[in-house]
C-alpha cells in the first residue's frame, strides 16, 4: 500500500476544514496532541508523582503520638 502523497494530503486538509470549520480547528488540534501525550505517557509508565520538581518533596504522613489510654473497665491506676 503506497503512502499517501501531497495531493492527498492536500484533499484530506480540505476535507477536514469544511467538516469542522476554521473555528474548531485548534480545538481539535489541542485535544487530539492532549490525547497523544497522555498515550505517550500512560505507554512509557509516566506518573504524576515523577513529574515533581526537585525542590517539591511529598508531605510526610503525621504519626500519632502515645496517649496514655484507660484500661476498658474505665478505672485508671
Amino acid at each position: 500500500m503506497p503512502t499517501p502523497g501531497l495531493p492527498e494530503i492536500a484533499i484530506i486538509l480540505v476535507i477536514v476544514l469544511v467538516i469542522f470549520g476554521p473555528k474548531r480547528l485548534p480545538d481539535l488540534g489541542r485535544s487530539l496532541g492532549s490525547g497523544m501525550k497522555q498515550f505517550k505517557d500512560s505507554v512509557t509508565g509516566k506518573d504524576d508523582d515523577q513529574e515533581l520538581a526537585a525542590g517539591d518533596k511529598k508531605p510526610e504522613p503525621v504519626r500519632a503520638e502515645k496517649s496514655e489510654a484507660t484500661p476498658a473497665g474505665g478505672q485508671s491506676s
